[in-house]
């Protein structure tokens, strides 16, 4: 799986081979077909993978959730995709090369969004669904641009990453925090 996952990465889906991938996993190409009939079933393999890795991860924080303060949560939110860029490339090329993976993407949007919203949820068990749902678009999407300024591939200066750190803290602060906030939207109501 690290094989095929450092072969396609390097050179794209399309561009990688079974040969390629049995050589690097220093196996034969015979050993390699009997536990993977084809490159897409390699590929399927690794998306399972990764999906699992996922939420792994997902619920390593959760279990965390009830006891972080919202800044806490935030931190631990921004810096996960970071953290999981290195397993995620060969995933990240694979779902840019297959145009027929609509529904593969849609299912890691969905676990990714789940993920940050359950998280949200067990961090403040009264934030209403669709502020929840609201939100957890907003922090995954302060996700990713962490990934892409990790990365250099969005525009980014020397401490633009501990701003988009500390924008999300004070969002999650802002959104997560007391009940005193939420009293006062409800009294405005």
């Amino acid at each position: 799986m690290q094989a095929a996952a450092a072969v396609i990465q390097e050179r794209g889906f399309d561009a990688a081979t079974m040969a390629e991938i049995a050589a690097r996993a220093d196996a034969r190409i015979g050993s390699l077909y009997r536990f993977f009939p084809s490159k897409e079933a390699v590929a399927d393999a690794l998306m399972r993978r990764y999906a699992e890795i996922l939420q792994a991860e997902y619920d390593a924080i959760h279990a965390r959730a009830s006891v972080a303060t919202p800044e806490e949560l935030a931190d631990t939110l921004i810096d996960l995709f970071v953290k999981l860029y290195p397993q995620a490339q060969a995933t990240t090329a694979l779902l840019e090369s297959r145009t027929d993976w609509t529904a593969v993407r849609r299912r890691f949007r969905a676990q990714a969004l789940t993920g940050v919203r359950t998280a949200l949820t067990i961090c403040a068990p009264d934030l209403d669904d669709s502020e929840a749902d609201d939100v957890a678009a907003v922090v995954l999407n302060n996700m990713k641009t962490m990934v892409a300024m990790a990365m250099k591939d969005a525009p980014t200066s020397l401490g633009a990453p501990d701003e988009l750190r500390l924008m999300n803290r004070l969002y999650l602060a802002a959104k997560l925090g007391t009940g005193v906030r939420r009293a006062m939207k409800q009294s405005d109501n």
